[in-house]
């Protein structure tokens, strides 16, 4: 069985695709993503010297 990889969970929506979801949707998107974040965080994955907030922020200011 091969490991788990960030790529693997992450989903990525498009600005379009993101106008569609209604705000249940975008909070729960936010909320899973945050708990990958920290528990990816927690087992020690490297976030490249970005800090959990930076790399969230990121995530909004792309349209998500």
């Amino acid at each position: 069985m091969d490991s788990v990889t960030y790529d693997d969970v992450n989903v990525i929506f498009t600005r379009e695709e993101w106008a569609l979801l209604d705000p249940s949707q975008k909070s729960l998107y936010e909320n899973v993503m945050l708990e990958t974040y920290k528990n990816l965080t927690a087992i020690g994955y490297n976030w490249e010297k970005q800090t959990l907030e930076e790399h969230h922020r990121h995530s909004r200011e792309c349209g998500r």
